[in-house]
């Protein structure tokens, strides 16, 4: 599978992320990486203990990581948590975090078989 190919899959924009990035082997180099981020796991270990403003933090950063890294469909759903989190009056809506947490397992195990193929 070639990084195009995962982008592909994932609907994400890899022209964006060449241009961001400057070439395949950046945007390659950076998802492999992904995975590793630890965001996912801190908005998760923030909702548990109910910390709406670490929860934000937590979500706001995955929603920049996969902006940079142009993963369209993972960016639009953590931009809505985000968005529902800004005013950091309420808890994380569990209908969101379900949408965010779906795209990140899809996004991971689509990273995870492009970095098998290689």
């Amino acid at each position: 599978m070639t990084v195009q190919e995962l982008y592909e899959n994932l609907h994400g924009d890899f022209q964006e992320a060449c241009k961001r990035l400057l070439n395949e082997k950046m945007v390659a180099n950076f998802v492999l990486k992904f995975p590793t981020d630890p965001s996912m796991q801190q908005l998760r270990d923030a909702v548990a203990a109910s910390d709406i403003e670490s929860s934000f933090r937590a979500i706001h950063t995955l929603k920049s990581v996969s902006g940079v890294l142009s993963l369209t469909q993972l960016y639009k759903v953590a931009w809505d948590l985000t968005e529902q989190l800004r005013p950091r009056l309420d808890q994380a809506d569990q209908g969101l975090l379900e949408l965010v947490e779906k795209e990140y397992a899809l996004t991971v195990a689509a990273i995870k078989e492009f970095a098998d193929s290689q």
